[in-house]
């Protein structure tokens, strides 16, 4: 071989070398066959199921896909924006990487992940202050987003035994709730209750009011004009500072719904994984479940429980349980997701399996918002699970009292409507009748006051003396 053939050929396989080292994949292309009710179907194209696809056609912008099953050859795709003008034949082209070339301390899943087209969105501290949608473009016209990094939304979950045990009380700033129903920091809870009831002004309150370093807001499915009124009028500028606002509002795909929860619970990850306490709250669980529905109906999963089928009520801990406190005490995400019950029904099934992955629920009452009282909090069917290992014996047996006499005074409520009750024929009720004012007054309080920890104690406190003086 001449000397000039062997450069040449040293030089061809320096530079397949170099392609093989950084992964280039021969791009595969399906043909779009099929576009019924949500879902699109594919043939001649195999991805992973989560891939992001681009479906392709002349005269038409692309449109962004993410797989979310198959059957045999035939791929169901789900689409994140307008699929008007698509018809049989478009090109379906897997989306490009978002990194192409590993980087160092990747797992050997995300380098497949890179290569599969897995969608990666922007996670970092440039997020703070910022409104962005499920697909981590900007909505707050802000500019670009500086410092982050293209992050997998699709985390491992952390080992059960590698993380502390809720032994922190959390400030929320709200009275009933830090004296009746205390939450400690990593614990997940529920604000169960039907439409127009204060879910959304309570989580404005906690939000304000809560001691938290990070507050990540997920608005999934509710309606678009709460965006900028929770931004401007909710969060206010000290706020939002310290909180990253995503958006998927109930216009927007299944899919995108889907992800706006993901995304949201994934930047909470990322400031906790920096050590952070983070507070996350997410407006509602219902309507992620609610696009999950859409979309396993769309692709045909059978309905198990009044139209949910069995993938809805697997999601729901797969979201859940990547809350809670980091690994080995380090960090935490403190989250309360509101819970929609359809006709004020507890025993609606997203409700009643919300209840049973969370830690515990606060359910919100219609009968005493209507009455002018909030926040319009049922203290008799709310409970918070983790209350008894954050709080000192004395405030739990505070906490215990108040109940008691609470509950005494409802069970006697109809009798004093109609006025078949003479005082002095029960002692315990007689008490509560006594008290019941300055019960109500302790559990009512302004969207605008903020009541800390230690106050909200002692205007418990102040109730059961009151209880003590009168006898």
């Amino acid at each position: 071989m001449a000397r000039e053939d062997a450069v040449a050929w040293s030089r061809f396989m320096d530079d397949a070398l170099q392609r093989v080292q950084v992964g280039t994949v021969l791009e595969a292309r399906g043909t779009l066959t099929r576009l019924a009710g949500l879902v699109l179907e594919a043939v001649g194209i195999r991805v992973p199921v989560g891939s992001q696809c681009n479906v392709v056609m002349d005269g038409v912008a692309p449109v962004l896909v993410e797989v979310v099953g198959f059957s045999n050859d035939r791929a169901y795709l789900m689409p994140a924006g307008d699929v008007h003008g698509l018809c049989s034949g478009a090109s379906v082209v897997p989306a490009p990487p978002y990194v192409s070339i590993p980087r160092l301390g990747d797992t050997p899943r995300d380098v497949v992940a890179a290569a599969a087209g897995v969608l990666r969105l922007p996670l970092g501290d440039g997020l703070l202050g910022r409104v962005v949608d499920a697909q981590g473009v900007p909505l707050d016209h802000g500019g670009p987003i500086l410092d982050v990094v293209a992050e997998p939304l699709d985390r491992q979950p952390i080992n059960a035994m590698d993380r502390d045990p809720v032994r922190e009380p959390l400030d929320t700033g709200v009275r009933a709730i830090n004296g009746m129903l205390t939450v400690g920091r990593g614990q997940r809870i529920g604000l169960f209750a039907g439409s127009g009831v204060g879910k959304s002004v309570l989580l404005g309150m906690m939000a304000r009011y809560t001691k938290a370093d990070v507050i990540v807001v997920g608005l999934i499915g509710e309606r678009g004009r709460e965006v900028k009124e929770f931004v401007e009028d909710i969060l206010g500028a000290e706020g939002r500072a310290r909180s990253v606002v995503v958006a998927a509002p109930a216009d927007a795909p299944p899919l995108l719904r889907l992800q706006g929860a993901a995304y949201a619970t994934a930047v909470a990850e990322h400031f906790r994984d920096q050590g952070q306490h983070v507070l996350l709250l997410m407006d509602s669980l219902t309507r992620f479940a609610m696009a999950q529905r859409e979309i396993a109906l769309a692709i045909g999963e059978p309905p198990a429980t009044k139209g949910y089928p069995p993938s809805c009520f697997a999601k729901l801990p797969q979201l859940v349980e990547r809350s809670g406190n980091g690994l080995n005490g380090v960090g935490s995400i403190t989250a309360f997701y509101t819970v929609l019950s359809e006709g004020d029904d507890q025993q609606d099934p997203i409700a009643d399996a919300a209840r049973a992955i969370l830690d515990g629920h606060i359910v919100l009452s219609r009968s005493l918002a209507e009455a002018g009282h909030f926040p319009a909090i049922d203290i008799e069917q709310s409970a918070s699970r983790v209350m008894h290992n954050v709080v000192t014996p004395e405030h739990f047996e505070l906490a215990r009292r108040f109940r008691v006499i609470n509950s005494r005074y409802q069970k006697g409520r109809d009798l004093l409507q109609i006025g078949a009750y003479a005082m002095g024929s029960d002692p315990g009720l007689d008490e509560a009748i006594r008290l019941n004012e300055g019960m109500t007054e302790f559990l009512q309080q302004g969207m605008y006051a903020s009541s800390t920890l230690e106050q909200s104690v002692q205007g418990m406190d102040r109730a059961i003396a009151r209880q003590a003086a009168a006898r």
